[in-house]
């Protein structure tokens, strides 16, 4: 899965991928901010429940210790009514903690929805890097082990708004 070229500032590139019955998705975006202020917002759970969310849900933060083996648990539910969410009512719940930590280069967390089905269950990584670009930061993230009931379309779409309110937030 690679590129084509350079991305341009405020632009993305997604790639999804089915490889063994796991699916995956790759997301590239030029942020017009410094690394050390991306790095920030990945690792801040205020900043986390405003950015790390697709549009149409509202996030709620219940643990985020951000530290090599932290705790993480994070709930998004559905605006509309008529959504239902992975754990219950309208609401996805994860759990899970966070691998790696290197300031302002990598982040790497192995979440679980919480949820009695068993095509939504199994653990997911998603891994963040940051690097420089002319312009800011390229970030570039990875969600693997999408379990079999997620759409990657509908991961691909989650994943491309959230990271430009990231960018709205950092820029």
């Amino acid at each position: 899965m690679s590129r084509p070229g350079p991305l341009a500032e405020g632009s993305d590139a997604a790639f999804s991928a089915t490889v063994g019955g796991v699916a995956s998705t790759r997301m590239e975006r030029i942020i017009d901010a410094p690394r050390e202020r991306v790095y920030d917002a990945l690792v801040d759970p205020t900043a986390v429940a405003r950015w790390k969310v697709p549009a149409g849900m509202t996030c709620e933060v219940h643990e985020f210790d951000a530290r090599e083996g932290g705790a993480i648990r994070v709930s998004l539910t559905y605006d509309a009514p008529d959504r239902t969410g992975k754990t219950h009512g309208r609401t996805d719940t994860y759990h899970g903690r966070f691998v790696t930590l290197v300031p302002n280069e990598l982040v790497v967390e192995a979440d679980e929805f919480e949820s009695d089905d068993p095509a939504m269950r199994g653990e997911m990584t998603i891994t963040i890097r940051l690097s420089d670009a002319p312009s800011g930061t390229e970030l570039v993230a990875i969600h693997d082990g999408l379990p079999a009931a997620v759409s990657s379309a509908d991961n691909e779409a989650g994943w491309r708004e959230s990271l430009a309110r990231l960018a709205a937030l950092v820029e």
